[in-house]
């Protein structure tokens, strides 16, 4: 059976780019948003080129909120609350937002990649209290190199760290993740544990930057994570 569409708010931008590439590429048809629709048809081009079996749209993100049941928002987090705003009167009751935004503050002046506070106590957060009543918000996929998704003869092989307070809603993201070959989901708890987990990402660049490297989060010690 045909995996029903998943549409990626910010799929022009490196991340969401980089899942669709991946998502398409393991047969899940994909709908690329963006907040103009000619850079997403563009974008939806260019995976085309990439992945000549691709089933992929590209469509301005209220249209392409609209037609699955699980919406991936991948956008910098400046842009998080704009987003959720615009898609208020589109998001519906028993959908899932997979949040993969993190408050990054830019390096300036050679400082570290930090962390914005977030009165909600972290961007998951935020986003459940921005989304209609009925929407379930699940964070994932912020320690997942967006070079390295973009990257397709690179085989991934790590840990997709996921949260959030609606199990079979959770249940349903890593059934996703899974999809995509060499990624492996684990249930980390409650959404308020999205606060830790995104603290992970600039601990990431930083580990990077400093080894010229691409790495990701491996959990040892879980043959199978229990769901």
């Amino acid at each position: 059976m045909t995996p029903a569409a998943v549409p990626i708010i910010g799929g022009t931008g490196a991340l969401g780019f980089g899942l669709a590439l991946r998502l398409a590429r393991a047969g899940v048809p994909v709908l690329i948003g963006s907040r103009r629709p000619e850079a997403a048809a563009e974008s939806a081009a260019k995976l085309l080129e990439r992945v000549p079996d691709a089933d992929v749209e590209g469509l301005a993100n209220e249209e392409a909120a609209s037609r699955g049941p699980i919406v991936l928002l991948s956008v910098p987090f400046r842009a998080q609350s704009e987003n959720l705003t615009n898609l208020k009167g589109v998001l519906a009751e028993g959908q899932t937002l997979v949040d993969a935004t993190v408050p990054l503050a830019a390096a300036v002046s050679g400082k570290a990649t930090r962390l914005l506070g977030v009165p909600q106590g972290s961007a998951a957060e935020q986003a459940q209290e921005m989304v209609p009543e009925g929407v379930h918000v699940v964070s994932a996929l912020h320690t997942v190199g967006a070079a390295l998704l973009a990257d397709l003869d690179h085989e991934l092989d790590e840990d997709v760290l996921v949260t959030g307070d609606s199990p079979p809603a959770k249940a349903a993201v890593a059934e996703l993740i899974r999809r995509i070959p060499g990624l492996r989901p684990v249930d980390c708890g409650r959404l308020e544990t999205a606060r830790l987990v995104e603290g992970l990402t600039p601990l990431l660049i930083s580990v990077n930057i400093r080894n010229r490297a691409h790495a990701g989060v491996r959990l040892t010690g879980i043959e199978e994570p229990r769901w």
